[in-house]
């Protein structure tokens, strides 16, 4: 279950939940990484199951490019702590929603220049100067859960990362 990772043989105790949520908090999520699966809410449970640790993760969506490298990525940050029995189960209901994106994950998101999900998607405001005087300029953007829009302000072209 532990191997060398010296703060954990040394405390020689299986690690908390609290630890293991700490440990993931700085995964990054493979497409935006200012983002941390945390700050995306993507985790949705870690236990233990005998000495096995299962982490529960839910995917943006079904299809996303993304998931095979984010669970790698959360066994490679556990394995790097010292757990060696580990399990990474995807739980599809109920489907994720960017309602689950934290409060500092949109402040993250606006920061980076991509503008927050909102439940109304008409005048979206721009992550660099603020305005909503806004237009989306296509359906898709840089991937398959963010829209392309234009900021006729500033002028500056920005990610709308959409609801849903």
């Amino acid at each position: 279950m532990l191997s060398g990772n010296p703060a954990m043989a040394q405390a020689d105790t299986i690690p908390t939940t609290d630890m293991i949520w700490s440990w993931l908090k700085a995964v990054p999520d493979p497409e935006i990484p200012v983002l941390s699966i945390l700050d995306l809410g993507i985790v949705r449970n870690v236990h233990w199951r005998g000495e096995t640790l299962v982490v529960t993760v839910t995917p943006t969506y079904s299809g996303c490019p993304a998931t095979a490298t984010i669970s790698l990525d959360i066994e490679t940050a556990l394995r790097d702590q010292g757990l060696t029995e580990l399990a990474v189960e995807q739980q599809l209901s109920p489907a994720w929603t960017t309602d689950w994106i934290s409060e500092d994950g949109r402040r993250k998101l606006r920061d980076y220049g991509i503008a927050p999900p909102q439940a109304s998607a008409e005048k979206v405001p721009c992550p660099r100067c603020g305005s909503t005087e806004t237009e989306r300029v296509s359906a898709f953007g840089s991937t398959p859960c963010k829209a392309a829009w234009r900021c006729t302000d500033c002028l500056e072209p920005f990610d709308y990362f959409k609801c849903h």
